[in-house]
């Protein structure tokens, strides 16, 4: 639920009755209670979440949650985490929401309801380009795949490849990973399109990469777009959400923020 500036109890019941009644006019509530949304966010993932050089949090992600506060008349406040500490940190309320580029996994539903869609899911088989080596088990059969912990890619290679004879490698934040099969200690990683070519192929160290085969089509497991989670049951929070994301969407923000971060929609872990 979203954190409340010592408003008096009777003000939260009329914001809560307003909710209810009517999503549009949540932001304005909210505005005058001095309300405040805690975002779990984990900046390790450009261009979807970052740090600058100068310590400032950076991304589509970012951008998004920033917009999506100003649009409902909230102070928005980031808090740090290894994404695997995410669900966690929710659920232990640290924050009010998660904006991580997450996948709306059936997993995840059991524990949290999520915001709609943000943008569209791409994960890619990063590798090296002499390999030609495919997202498929028979091609990756003994091969080291490199993946992000909690993440879908984690869950879909767990699922699929690794009882067919891929090793699986989880580590905690996707730069690690980018340089373990830049020095030859991984074969391959999981990532989303964009955040590969940003993040890796892009730079020098990536140089000799590329993204390999098609997209990962899974739905159940990988999802089809990124959203935001909050924990089961905050229909404050989900509603207001919801109904400043759908402003965003309108006055086309959200595609802009897309455009300028991907060129293309790409994805969510």
């Amino acid at each position: 639920m979203i954190s409340e500036a010592r408003q008096p109890r009777g003000f939260v019941r009329a914001l809560a009755a307003v909710l209810a009644v009517a999503a549009s006019m949540a932001a304005g509530d909210a505005a005058a209670a001095g309300a405040t949304l805690r975002f779990g966010t984990d900046p390790t993932y450009p261009p979807y979440e970052y740090k600058t050089p100068d310590g400032r949090l950076a991304g589509l992600d970012i951008d998004i949650g920033n917009a999506l506060c100003a649009a409902a008349q909230v102070r928005c406040v980031w808090v740090e985490s290894s994404f695997d500490g995410l669900v966690a940190g929710l659920a232990a309320r640290k924050f009010d929401a998660i904006d991580a580029s997450m996948a709306p996994t059936a997993a995840r539903r059991r524990v949290m309801d999520f915001s709609q869609p943000l943008y569209a899911a791409d994960i890619r088989l990063v590798a090296a380009r002499d390999r030609h080596l495919t997202p498929d088990p028979t091609s990756l059969a003994g091969k080291r795949i490199g993946v992000l912990q909690g993440s879908t890619q984690a869950a879909f290679v767990k699922a699929n490849w690794e009882p067919r004879g891929v090793v699986m490698h989880e580590y905690a934040d996707q730069n690690s990973i980018y340089a373990d099969l830049a020095n030859g200690r991984l074969d391959g990683t999981l990532a989303l399109g964009t955040a590969a070519r940003l993040g890796f192929l892009d730079k020098p160290q990536g140089a000799r990469f590329a993204l390999s085969g098609l997209r990962i089509d899974d739905p159940a497991i990988i999802g089809a777009s990124s959203v935001i989670g909050v924990r089961k049951g905050d229909a404050q929070t989900l509603q207001l959400l919801d109904a400043a994301l759908a402003r965003l969407k309108a006055d086309g923000t959200i595609a802009r923020l897309e455009r300028q971060y991907l060129g293309a929609q790409d994805g969510a872990k």
